[in-house]
C-alpha cells in the first residue's frame, strides 16, 4: 500500500473537527476497529508557508468563500539540507481540495526560492514556477509544527484520519532545519481532527460523529497564526499610539479590517 508520502497529487473534501482529548479517546473507542495507523502514523509534521511581503496569499484565503490558495515546503520531521521535502500547491475550490507536490531535498527547496534553480523539469513543477513567478517570487513568512497521529480506514484507503496537536508557529529563524520550535496556538488538549476523503464518508463514521458530538469546524493553522500576530500587532500600536495620542494603524492590519 502506498503511504501519504508517495502520492503527489490530492483532490478530496478534508472535514476538520476541533476536539478535545476526551473527544478523541471516545472517538476511536467507537471506531477503532476501523482503523489502521498509517505508516508516518505519529510524526512531527513542518510546514514552511511561502507569502508576498504584505501576505497576500493569507489575506486572500482567510477572506475567500469559494477559492483559497497556499505555497509550503513540508517535512516530516526536521530535515538536513539533504533530508527530503515537498514542496506543495494547495487549492481549495468550493470546498474541493487540491494538492500538487514536488519531493526534493531541502537545499534544492532553497536554491529554488533564492535564485529559481528548478530541481526537476515535470508539469507540476511548472505549475509552482508559475504559481510562484504569478506571486513575485514569495518568500518564507511562517513556519506551522505540530504532531499528527494518522490513521486508514479498513478497504478505504483513500479515507483517512489525522488529529494534529501541539500546533506551534514562529515568524522567524524560518528554516526547516531549524527544528519545530514555537509559540502555541490552541490549549494543551485540544486537536485539530480531519477527516479526508475522495468520496462520501461511510455512515458508521457519521453515527459514531453524531453518538460522541462532535461537530465540524473551520480551522486554518496559518490563517490562525496569522490572525494572532495581527492582533499582537494591533494592540502594540494601540499602546504606542495611545502613549502618542495617536491613532494610527499598521498598514497591513488596515488592509485587512477592509476585504
Amino acid at each position: 500500500m502506498r503511504t501519504i508520502a508517495d502520492i503527489y497529487t490530492f483532490k478530496r473534501v478534508e472535514k476538520k473537527y476541533r476536539v478535545t482529548a476526551q473527544d478523541k479517546e471516545n472517538l476511536l473507542s467507537e471506531i477503532g476497529d476501523h482503523l489502521i495507523p498509517d505508516s508516518h502514523g505519529k510524526s512531527t509534521i513542518c510546514s514552511l508557508y511561502l507569502d508576498t511581503p504584505d501576505f497576500l496569499l493569507i489575506r486572500n484565503s482567510i477572506a475567500a468563500r469559494t477559492y483559497k490558495e497556499k505555497l509550503r515546503i513540508r517535512s516530516y520531521g526536521t530535515p538536513d539540507e539533504n533530508g527530503r521535502v515537498f514542496f506543495e500547491i494547495k487549492k481549495k475550490f468550493k470546498g474541493v481540495v487540491y494538492k500538487r507536490r514536488v519531493s526534493m531535498t531541502l537545499s534544492q527547496a532553497e536554491n529554488y526560492i533564492e535564485h529559481g534553480l528548478r530541481p526537476e523539469e515535470s508539469q507540476i513543477m511548472s505549475e509552482i514556477d508559475y504559481t510562484m513567478s504569478f506571486y513575485r517570487q514569495p518568500k518564507p513568512r511562517m513556519l506551522i509544527a505540530y504532531e499528527r497521529d494518522a490513521f486508514y480506514v479498513k478497504d478505504m484507503p483513500n479515507l483517512r484520519i489525522t488529529f494534529d496537536s501541539n500546533i506551534r508557529y514562529r515568524q522567524e529563524d524560518l528554516f526547516l532545519e531549524h527544528g519545530n520550535k514555537g509559540k502555541t496556538l490552541l490549549p494543551e488538549d485540544v486537536y485539530i481532527m480531519e477527516v479526508k476523503t475522495d468520496g462520501a464518508m461511510p455512515l458508521w463514521l457519521s453515527h459514531a460523529l453524531a453518538k460522541c458530538e462532535i461537530l465540524p469546524s473551520s480551522f486554518s493553522k496559518y490563517g490562525t497564526a496569522y490572525n494572532e500576530q495581527l492582533a499582537i500587532k494591533l494592540k502594540n500600536t494601540r499602546e504606542r499610539t495611545s502613549a502618542d495620542s495617536k491613532d494610527v494603524l499598521p498598514r497591513e492590519a488596515c488592509e485587512y479590517v477592509t476585504v
